[in-house]
Parts: structure tokens; C-alpha cells; sequence
């Protein structure tokens, strides 16, 4: 990346270009041994006790949509980027820079629905800001926000993955996918009617669960920007280890599959709002399916792959066909402003 190179969409997708940016930028200025771990929630020791602190920022276009809305979804996110660091949400802030001319209803409706998820997810919305700009210097609304939780020694390692190896089994929680086609159906521009909902939820009580109930989680993380397939690629080359999938394993709702194969898509790099993947031993892997599948949120949970002593460094797809094929990071922007 040159510095006069201009910033593009892609910078934004979580993607490759995403993490070129974070590194060769970011990271270069701003290093320090929390920021260099490059995980969702930096692990922070104050006296005696470990706390996570994540920050994030929510820009979806259209601010409502099936499912939810900006303001759900700025909960969500914040508690899930949390709860999958092994960590237990507690607090969050919320900053909000509204568009002049903004509907007061519609802002309403927003904040109520943040205060009801966040009750939901058990955290208070403890502190914040509201900016105000000129007509046409902000689209509607954005949200910034930033979160903290407690979290237990035994569960500090869970955001990096460092206690990865072979023979870890690779959960998902449910259907992929859907975040990504209901907010893309919901523009208006497309003029496209479907029946997909975002899976937009507050994964704290369901992580809680299982950290509960077993110590052999080796790494979480919620597929949000850049799907299912992003997060593997990028795990599979920071620990170098070989990742194996099973693409008939993997959930996807029909309706999904069909929008992406309409549009051109592959529902692995389409962005989830309610799903974490989770590593873990072998042993306690059926115990993990058994919990999950108790929950409203984790019904469709299954395995859909293992880590692999083979190919280190590379995440590989097993085709229904027979086939293989290699898992990359998201290049470029797939779906602008999905989150």
C-alpha cells in the first residue's frame, strides 16, 4: 500500500485489504503488545483483575432492516466481540453522529431497541456522545461504540487461538449467510423482495454456556465482515496450522443459497451478525453440540470441519463434488456498508 494510494470500499470489509490496511498503518504507528495480537477485544490486566475492551463502529445501509436495525445491531455486535474473546459483557458506550434533518422517531425506535437488546444481553449502556452534522456530511446515522467485560484467566488465550492443534473440531452456531441477503434485499435500489432475516443476536448468555461447561475451547470468533471463510484464512495463517472444511456441512437456508447464486455470491464470505465459530478438542466437541442445541441460537449448531496438521497455513474446502479448494481472505468489497 503506497501512500498515494487512495482509500477504497475494500479497506472497510474486513477482508484483505482490510488487514493490509490495520498492519501496515495502524499497527505500524500505533504498536504496542496489545494492539499487535490483532484480536476483537484487546485482554487488559488492571491491578489484579483481567478485564476485555473491544470498539467498534456501525455504518449499514438501509439503517433498517429484516431482522433489525443499526441500533440492535451496535449492541450486538459490541457483546458478541466480547462474549467470543471468552469474556462476560458488561458495559458499553454508544456515540451517535446523526445526519441534520434526521427523523426524531426513527432515532426513537433506535434507541429503544439498543435499550432492549441490551438488557436482553445483560450489559448497561453506561456513557456516550451525540454529534450533529450538516445535511448531506453524514448518511442519516452512524454509531460508534466501545465495550467492556470481565474475563477469567483460563479464558484470556481464547481470542488469539494460541492453544490450537490438530485434531480441534470447528463449529458454527446455525445458518450462514443471512445477515448479509437480508440487509442487501432491504435496499431499495435492488428492487428485490425477499423472506431472509438477519440472524442479528446477542451471542453472550449461549458462549457463557458452554465456558460453563467445559475448558476445551481453543478459539472463538464472530463471522461478521468478510463470512465464515475470511475468519478461517486469517487463522489459519497468523497460527499456521491447516484448516479442513466440509462444504456439505456447512448450514445454509435455501432462500440464501439461491440469493447468492442469483447475485453472484458465496454464502462463506457473506457477513453474520448472530454466528461464532468455535474451536475446540475433539473430546468436548459432541458436549459443546449438546448445549448449543438447547439454545434458541444455536438449534442448527454442527461441525463443519477440523484443524489439520496438513497444508499449515492454508484453510481448504472439501467441494460437494469431490473437489478441493483453497479458503482466502475476502479481496476487495463484496457488500459495502453491511454493518
Amino acid at each position: 500500500m503506497k501512500k498515494e494510494d487512495k482509500i477504497l470500499l475494500g479497506h472497510g470489509s474486513g477482508g484483505k485489504l482490510s488487514h493490509e490496511l490495520i498492519s501496515r498503518l495502524f499497527v505500524k504507528h500505533f504498536q504496542n503488545p496489545w494492539l499487535d495480537k490483532q484480536t476483537d477485544s484487546a485482554i487488559l490486566k488492571i491491578q489484579d483483575e483481567n478485564i476485555a475492551f473491544t470498539t467498534d463502529s456501525y455504518v449499514v445501509d438501509p439503517i433498517f432492516f429484516p431482522g433489525g436495525n443499526i441500533g440492535k445491531l451496535a449492541i450486538c455486535g459490541t457483546v458478541n466481540d466480547l462474549a467470543v474473546a471468552g469474556a462476560v459483557p458488561l458495559y458499553i458506550s454508544a456515540g451517535f453522529i446523526i445526519e441534520e434533518g434526521f427523523s426524531f422517531s426513527d432515532l426513537e425506535a433506535i434507541v429503544k431497541s439498543m435499550a432492549e437488546e441490551a438488557k436482553r444481553a445483560g450489559v448497561k449502556i453506561v456513557t456516550g456522545d451525540t454529534k450533529v452534522v450538516n445535511r448531506g456530511k453524514c448518511d442519516k446515522l452512524f454509531i460508534n461504540t466501545a465495550g467492556v467485560g470481565s474475563i477469567e484467566n483460563k479464558n484470556a488465550h481464547i481470542g488469539e487461538g494460541s492453544l490450537i492443534r490438530p485434531g480441534d473440531q470447528i463449529i458454527i452456531n446455525g445458518f450462514v449467510g443471512d445477515h448479509g441477503m437480508a440487509v442487501l434485499a432491504a435496499r431499495e435500489e435492488l428492487n428485490i423482495r425477499s423472506d431472509i432475516t438477519s440472524d442479528c443476536a446477542s451471542l453472550s448468555t449461549l458462549i457463557n454456556n458452554i465456558l460453563h461447561s467445559t475448558d476445551g475451547i481453543t478459539f472463538m470468533r464472530d463471522a461478521t465482515r468478510g463470512g465464515v471463510a475470511t475468519v478461517l484464512a486469517e487463522l489459519a495463517g497468523k497460527r499456521q496450522v491447516g484448516i479442513h472444511i466440509e462444504e456439505d456441512s456447512i448450514p445454509v437456508r435455501p432462500q440464501v443459497r439461491s440469493f447468492c447464486e442469483l447475485l453472484g455470491f458465496d454464502p462463506m464470505y457473506v457477513a453474520n451478525e448472530g454466528k461464532v465459530l468455535i474451536i475446540a478438542r475433539k473430546e468436548t466437541a459432541g458436549e459443546i453440540l449438546k448445549i448449543l442445541h438447547r439454545d434458541e441460537l444455536g438449534r442448527e449448531a454442527r461441525i463443519i470441519g477440523h484443524i489439520t496438521s496438513d497444508h499449515p497455513g492454508r484453510a481448504w474446502v472439501q467441494t460437494s463434488i469431490g473437489g478441493k479448494r483453497i479458503l482466502d481472505m475476502l479481496a476487495g468489497e463484496q457488500l459495502p456498508r453491511i454493518c
